[in-house]
Formats: C-alpha cells, sequence, structure tokens
C-alpha cells in the first residue's frame, strides 16, 4: 500500500466524524433530548480523557519499568506542560472570549430580554462545541501519528485496522461536539469548521507519522488533548447541573462511556 493510499485512509478515519455533526441541526430544543446528547457526550469525553492519559502515560511508564530515569523525567515533564497548557489555555482563552463581549444596551428600541438570552446562550453554546473540537482534534493528531508510524514500519494490516476502529471512534466524537449546540440550529458551514477542526487533524497526523516519529511528541499532543479535554469535561458536567433530568443525564453518561470502550475495542483487537 503507497503512502498516499494510506494518507487517504488516514483521511477517511478522521472525516467519519461529519456523520455526528448533522445533529447539532436539529431546531426544537428538545430538554430532554439536549440533556440526553450533552451527557452521551461527557460520557464519550471521560473515556477519551482515560485513553488519552493512558497513551500517554505508556511511554513514561516503560522507561521507569526500564530504570530510564532521564527520559522519563523528560517526558513526565513534556506530559505535565502540556497538560497544564491544554486545561488552563482553554480557560484563558474563555475568559478572554468574555472580556471581548460588548455590554448589552438596554431602553426603548433594543432587543427584548428573551432575544438577549437566546443570543448569550447561543454564544456559550457556540465556544463550548469549539472548544470540545479542538481537544477531540489535538486527541485525533496522536491518532494519525499511530497511524502513520504503523505504516512507516511495514505494518500495513495494523495500519488499515487503526483506521477502521479510529473512524468508528471518530463517528461518535461528533456527536459529543455538536451536543450543546441542540436547539440552536447552527449553519452547515460552521458545522464543517467544527468537523474541520475535530477530524482534520487525524490526516495531518498521518502524513506526519508516515515521516516523523517520536514519543515525547505524541506525549505533547495527547498531554494538550487531555488537559482540554479535561476542561470541557467540567464545563458539560456544569451544564448537567442545571437541568432536573437526573435519570436521563445517568443513562446518557453511561451511554456514552460504552460507546467509548465499544469502539475503541476495534483498536485494541488490532493490537494498538
Amino acid at each position: 500500500m503507497s503512502a498516499t493510499q494510506i494518507t487517504l485512509l488516514g483521511a477517511i478515519a478522521g472525516f467519519t466524524i461529519y456523520l455526528g455533526l448533522p445533529l447539532g441541526r436539529l431546531q426544537a430544543p428538545m430538554p430532554r433530548v439536549k440533556a440526553l446528547l450533552n451527557a452521551t457526550a461527557t460520557g464519550i469525553l471521560i473515556f477519551l480523557l482515560w485513553d488519552v492519559l493512558a497513551h500517554a502515560w505508556a511511554p513514561i511508564d516503560t522507561s521507569l519499568g526500564a530504570h530510564h530515569i532521564g527520559s522519563a523525567l523528560g517526558n513526565g515533564a513534556v506530559l505535565a506542560v502540556s497538560l497544564g497548557i491544554g486545561l488552563l489555555g482553554l480557560v484563558y482563552f474563555d475568559q478572554a472570549a468574555n472580556g471581548r463581549r460588548k455590554p448589552v444596551a438596554h431602553g426603548p428600541g433594543t432587543a427584548a430580554v428573551d432575544e438577549l438570552r437566546v443570543a448569550t446562550v447561543r454564544g456559550s453554546a457556540g465556544r463550548l462545541a469549539m472548544m470540545i473540537a479542538i481537544g477531540i482534534g489535538l486527541h485525533n493528531f496522536a491518532e494519525g501519528l499511530a497511524i502513520g508510524s504503523a505504516a512507516a514500519g511495514g505494518e500495513l494490516s495494523l495500519a488499515v485496522l487503526l483506521v477502521i476502529g479510529f473512524g468508528l471512534h471518530n463517528a461518535t466524537e461528533g456527536f459529543g461536539i455538536v451536543a450543546p449546540l441542540t436547539g440552536h440550529r447552527p449553519s452547515w458551514g460552521y458545522l464543517a469548521l467544527l468537523g474541520l477542526i475535530g477530524g482534520g487533524p487525524t490526516f495531518v497526523g498521518t502524513l506526519v507519522g508516515q515521516r516523523f516519529v517520536n514519543d515525547t511528541l505524541s506525549i505533547a499532543f495527547l498531554g494538550l488533548a487531555a488537559g482540554s479535554i479535561l476542561y470541557v469535561v467540567v464545563e458539560l458536567l456544569a451544564v448537567a447541573r442545571k437541568v432536573s433530568f437526573k435519570t436521563i443525564t445517568t443513562w446518557g453518561l453511561f451511554l456514552g462511556l460504552v460507546l467509548g470502550f465499544v469502539t475503541d475495542a476495534v483498536v485494541t483487537a488490532a493490537g494498538a
């Protein structure tokens, strides 16, 4: 299989994320559906957080087991710094975005209170969806590195199985990205942008992984992904606390975790 074919498969693995994005176009608010989608997205992201940190820690743990203390300390520092950047970077980004908002005018001729409330919710939902896409994109870049490095090492069957597994996995991630947008009916262009941010890095990672394989680089991107995913999980849990559908929310969390493990099973079976 040529490098071009492997790259094409990496693109397919990344762009299956678009399969779940049309859910964001649901027009009716449907609070129960939104609560379920938010909770399912949280469950998927909790699984991804565990999965990302496990993969990031694996080479460090191997170095510790082999008593390569210098390598373990170096990669451990990379993980800690990248995790902090991913987590705190989104906090400061959100604060900056809030600070740039112009104060709302009140008085005769201004919008009604309900209209202002809807605009604020849409802005908040849009930022949260974008942050989810960024976190998933960083994670998917690391997945692309795995595909590319497997192909570069001559393990084509492993590369193909990784493409299938990651493709299935990314399809569920699309649901996670648009969960906060349910009832806001975003434009197709905005959904396309979210998909590009979330799924495109799989393609880029496949290109890089075929030419350059490095544990430290992979750990850095996994750390960034873990930090950003953790921030989004905190935000989604805050949203979940504001709704009264406790049973639906709990089922959604359970469903999201199960979806994460099931779609990851193909990758595990491939020996990744």
